[in-house]
């Protein structure tokens, strides 16, 4: 599998990263220019209300709505975090690690959080999920801090590892490596990339996340409530911090500092694969150039179509989104309506796992796959819908079809969904919905010509019209052309121009120059 990372900055709209996949586009992220309140981000909130009936609190973090932590996002350590931010923000800190510090007994799991936490409390929290639609931030005082290879755990010192790692010899290895690493009071989390990478990589991915640890100390001393305290590196460096494989062979990017910063942070986690980072010069947008802005405008909207005749309809409501399966114009006779029925349904569910990471579609998501009898059928797609998601980065559970042939699955969601318009105002009816009557569009070219060629005198007029139209002016032996020529002595030249609208019409001179009217 081919991959590669196409990086459209503008100043307007910030970052566009599109990922793609034997150049089909798989994911799309976009990065404003103030970038706050992304996930893995942490702030010093306030506690501004506790809400007992929710076992919940609400928390200020400079944000318009105020963010959201539930008691089962505390995190089993709270306390011993709470007592740091006391002491730091003291002046009492010796150090900006965890050495010195003793743990506090963890947080019993059915507790109250009224017992915890308290008004006005200054406690650092994590962004968990975005702000989404009308609600704030979701939050964590479960801190970590992600790495390429290992995550950084503060107030831990259980050392876990990846279940994609399936080799016991290789799951020893690594945590043997790590346990000898790793600072007291810090837990490690092995990613599945570190699988087959040695001490030296593992190694300085840890330093490098106990430096940002100190950091965060460091700022948390002088830091105003509700101000970021540790920020979560930018998008492209976080969707190459956890995708960057040998895989991929191309990273075009049209900014020349993003392409510099890119470089660098490639140089520094892989340097074999610094090669591949493009600076693209071109006047052409380069989502246009790489055939991005095509896919973008066919993937979104309410009806996807696929290649063998069939298509998907998409709908979203505030609790959940609706997929239905159309076999369209794919006909099949009875003997082979089940197999039919099958091909159909796998060429959907390829497409909606795309789609699913595509638009970055979280919550529940209803599937009304075409009906299938057989219930090994019914299995296979099952077993073909997992395959499919095996990529998607995002947590997911998905159910076998139900006595109705519907599949349920629900995703992860930390990020508002990616939605694009794709539907176009009318250059017609410029948006009203309503346009000129087609049957005065002879007269309008007759009047403006009757202008140019008499009140202007222009030669060599070339009208320019729909292909549809094109053919009306040019019909029969008494066409309007040769009418036009008895009526005015001269030869008006006709071209058609695929693009038109119906009615949109257009008078070139000799020079080929648009006459304005």
């Amino acid at each position: 599998m081919v991959k590669e990372l196409i990086i459209d900055s503008t100043p307007d709209s910030g970052v566009t990263i599109a990922l793609l996949q034997d150049k089909q586009l798989v994911e799309l992220n976009t990065e404003q220019v103030n970038n706050n309140y992304a996930v893995g981000d942490i702030y010093l909130g306030r506690i501004k209300k506790i809400m007992p009936g929710l076992n919940a609190a609400f928390v200020d973090v400079g944000y318009s709505k105020d963010a959201f932590l539930h008691y089962l996002d505390l995190g089993p350590q709270v306390q011993t975090l709470i007592k740091l931010t006391k002491i730091v923000r003291n002046g009492g800190a010796k150090e900006k690690l965890l050495t010195s510090i003793n743990l506090e007994k963890d947080i019993n799991k059915s507790g109250k959080i009224s017992e915890i936490l308290s008004r006005n409390m200054l406690l650092p929290v994590q962004i968990a999920k975005e702000p989404i639609s009308t609600k704030g931030p979701r939050l964590s005082s479960d801190l970590s801090i992600a790495g390429r290879f290992v995550v950084l755990v503060p107030f831990s010192d259980v050392v876990s590892i990846s279940k994609k790692i399936k080799s016991s010899g290789e799951r020893n290895r690594l945590k043997k490596i790590v346990e000898g690493i790793k600072p007291k009071n810090f837990g490690i989390i092995i990613r599945t990339v570190s699988e087959g990478k040695g001490v030296s990589e593992i190694e300085r991915d840890i330093v490098d996340l106990v430096s940002k640890w100190e950091k965060f100390v460091k700022r948390l001393q002088l830091a105003e409530p509700n101000n970021k305290v540790l920020g979560e590196m930018d998008r492209t460096s976080t969707i190459l911090r956890d995708l960057l494989t040998d895989e991929f062979t191309h990273i075009h990017v049209n900014d020349s500092l993003i392409f510099e910063e890119t470089r660098a942070y490639i140089h520094d986690i892989s340097p074999d694969l610094e090669r591949i980072v493009k600076y693209y010069k071109h006047k052409e947008p380069i989502f246009e150039h790489f055939g991005v802005e095509k896919q973008i405008k066919s993937a979104f909207g309410k009806t996807v179509n696929l290649h063998g005749g069939a298509y998907l309809v998409i709908e979203h409501t505030e609790a959940l989104h609706v997929i239905d399966v159309n076999s369209g114009n794919r006909t099949a006779n009875k003997e082979n309506q089940e197999e039919n029925a099958l091909m159909v349904n796998k060429e959907a569910a390829k497409e909606i796992a795309r789609q699913l990471r595509l638009r970055d579609m979280g919550g529940i998501v209803v599937i009304d796959f075409i009906d299938m009898h057989k219930a090994p059928n019914r299995k296979e797609l099952f077993e073909y819908l997992k395959q499919c998601m095996k990529d998607d980065r995002a947590k997911h559970t998905i159910l076998p079809p139900s006595k109705f042939g519907l599949v349920q699955i629900t995703r992860q969601r930390v990020r508002p969904e990616m939605n694009i318009v794709t539907n176009e105002k009318c250059p017609a009816c410029d948006g009203t919905g309503e346009i000129r009557a087609s049957i005065v569009l002879m007269d309008d070219i007759e009047n403006n010509l009757n202008y140019i060629l008499n009140e202007q005198n222009e030669q060599g007029i070339t009208l320019c019209v729909h292909p549809y139209i094109e053919a009306y002016i040019k019909k029969g032996i008494l066409s309007k052309r040769v009418q036009w020529f008895f009526k005015y002595n001269k030869w008006i030249k006709v071209k058609s121009i695929g693009s038109y609208y119906l009615t949109e019409f257009h008078f070139l001179n000799n020079k080929d120059e648009e006459i304005k009217l």
